[in-house]
């Protein structure tokens, strides 16, 4: 079944004010499916570290205090969220993909291929999946793009969490690798600080080279222009993307 075949199932266009955070995970039960995923990626504007996405299925009628769409939360509030999502929710998967796969084809494409890591690690694999953007990503299971879905649906929001959280906290241990980057705090976004630590050491392995803002040592770097993603050089980087992270709860 194709996303065409499942636009019946949606209105063309609510409101996430007029909705409750069930509403699409409701419509979705009632054509008949019931494992339903929310789908998210966290990292596709940082000029360094890998883009990470996450799939979590929620028991039906679950609804986790706090958790909403990960942007709308404070670091504390996302960091006691993660144990919670993981421990209520049937399943849990995480894609992974690195900045050296990013180079070779393109944030977008890079960014699909950790949300399918994602979704095909899902056990037990889904019925269906809600996920937040536009673009078709390349799983044979029924799904439904969702603009600002990250605020629209509940399934959503518990996986932008969980990818905001594993990014970030892959991103604290790459700073104990390359310190000077601030990458802690800043977790590979274009910031003074960042780009100031770019014109005095270069980039690191980890460094996304055909962002603008990441230039070789001894370069000015140019402002960052988070997603656009313009080819200009290829990486060092040689570690491939990561392999998809499993979790079933029973």
């Amino acid at each position: 079944m194709t996303p065409e075949d499942n636009l019946s199932l949606f209105p063309e266009s609510v409101s996430s004010q007029d909705i409750d955070a069930l509403f699409y995970e409701s419509l979705v039960r009632k054509a008949g499916y019931r494992l339903i995923a929310g789908v998210d990626e966290a990292g596709r504007g940082p000029l360094a570290g890998p883009v990470v996405a996450a799939a979590v299925i929620l028991p039906e009628g679950v609804v986790l205090e706090g958790v909403r769409d990960s942007k709308e939360m404070t670091e504390n509030a996302r960091e006691e969220a993660f144990p919670l999502i993981h421990e209520k929710a049937l399943s849990v998967g995480v894609g992974v993909v690195s900045a050296e796969e990013i180079d070779r084809t393109n944030i977008l494409q890079a960014s699909l291929q950790a949300m399918k890591q994602a979704i095909i690690s899902l056990d037990p694999r889904p019925d269906f999946c809600l996920v937040d953007g536009i673009h078709p990503v390349p799983v044979p299971i029924p799904y439904r793009c969702l603009k600002q879905g990250d605020r629209r649906s509940h399934s959503i929001s518990a996986a932008s969490v969980v990818a905001k959280v594993y990014r970030d906290r892959i991103m604290c241990s790459f700073h104990e690798k390359f310190p000077g980057y601030g990458f802690s705090e800043n977790k590979g976004y274009g910031t003074a600080q960042h780009l100031a630590a770019l014109r005095k050491q270069g980039a690191c392995p980890i460094h996304r080279m055909t962002f603008r803002g990441v230039e070789p040592h001894g370069q000015e770097p140019v402002a960052p222009l988070a997603r656009n993603n313009p080819r200009k050089l290829q990486s060092s980087f040689t570690s491939s993307a990561s392999e998809p992270q499993r979790r079933r709860v029973t």
